[in-house]
């Protein structure tokens, strides 16, 4: 064993990988119409996600994206997303042996306690609200940790990073939906949103903010990732940009090859360039707000030595290898997610226990 292979042992022993979003609800309901049975099994290519290589990652809490696609028609948003959460319930209830559902940093150490991958939840996109602010209230209730403040498409709550803008950043409504989340204590995620909203979002919050699964805009100049002026913002918010690894958000060739309409020869992408984002995240925003958020089972591919679940320690090793100490690689697996978790608990606590 390595000198870094051994260090990373040591750290997720400690440490274990909480992972920021993971598509993995959505493609068993595409592929396996929401059955439970037999993801205990090695399942090879159809998944990036199983019970064996979450084990073998290190993986000890994953924040499930109960997502749904912006395409749907109103309501049918919000059905889809309950029995998205449905679904996460009954992993928990089918594996209690591997999965324990969690709501709080103290129920994810419990869950590391008896050997178990604490299960959380978050909500990708205000589409998923149907408008309604109640709808987000009932998410809360259920245990959902974050929302996603829109997806591919602008909402009226707020203009996206992939689609036309309409309110220049957040909307009149956009800033009370931020204002309710941070009473709620549910985390408001500003991957997926054009950079007017994050600046906006971090003007109104109170509470620490995350990114749930982007990268470095000044490293790959993807509309997905985030600009320098918003990480180095996350310092006195408080909050975490989890570093994520679509080829495209992490490697300029890789990107500019599928703008160009895969023409020639497909660029090779490695865990080292998922690497350099997690470096530049580290020196603009600092060691304490940077974390984990792979988007498994939410793209077609991913960088060579990070290809599934259980090839976090791969990462964590290269960066051990560029000289990162224990300390701070306990914070980007879990340590600084946790913290914000720890924050906001109060508040979603109070607020889930209301009737």
């Amino acid at each position: 064993m390595t000198d870094a292979a051994a260090l990373v042992r040591e750290v997720l022993a400690q440490h274990p990988v909480i992972d920021g979003h993971n598509d993995w609800p959505l493609e068993v309901r595409l592929q396996r119409d929401h059955s439970v049975d037999g993801l205990d099994a090695e399942l090879g290519s159809r998944f990036d996600t199983d019970i064996p290589r979450l084990r073998a990652g290190g993986v000890g809490g994953q924040f499930w994206s109960v997502y749904v696609e912006d395409r749907r028609a109103g309501a049918e948003h919000v059905r889809e997303t309950l029995e998205q959460i449905d679904f996460v319930e009954r992993l928990a209830a089918r594996y209690p042996e591997t999965f324990a559902l969690a709501r709080t940093a103290d129920d994810v150490e419990a869950a590391w306690r008896r050997g178990a991958i604490a299960s959380l939840m978050g909500a990708e996109g205000s589409h998923q609200l149907d408008g309604s602010l109640a709808v987000l209230r009932e998410y809360a209730r259920l245990g959902v940790r974050y929302l996603t403040l829109t997806h591919w498409l602008t909402t009226e709550f707020a203009d996206s990073a992939t689609d036309d803008p309409q309110h220049g950043g957040l909307s009149d409504r956009g800033r009370e939906l931020v204002r309710e989340l941070n009473r709620l204590g549910m985390l408001v995620d500003i991957s997926h949103v054009s950079p007017a909203t994050m600046r906006d979002a971090l003007d109104e919050t109170s509470a620490p903010l995350v990114f749930s699964h982007s990268s470095c805009r000044a490293v790959t100049d993807h509309v997905r990732n985030a600009p320098d002026d918003v990480l180095a913002r996350l310092a006195d918010n408080g909050g975490v940009i989890m570093l994520t690894f679509v080829p495209q958000f992490v490697s300029t060739p890789y990107l500019h090859w599928l703008e160009a309409g895969q023409e020639g020869e497909k660029p090779r992408v490695t865990v080292a360039d998922v690497a350099d984002h997690v470096e530049h995240a580290r020196q603009v925003a600092g060691v304490d707000h940077i974390g984990l958020g792979g988007d498994f089972d939410g793209t077609p591919e991913f960088p060579e030595g990070i290809e599934d679940v259980g090839d976090y320690p791969n990462l964590l090793e290269e960066l051990a290898r560029r000289g990162w100490s224990a300390d701070d690689l306990g914070k980007l697996a879990s340590g600084n997610i946790l913290r914000v978790l720890r924050a906001t608990d109060q508040a979603f606590l109070a607020s889930s226990a209301r009737s």
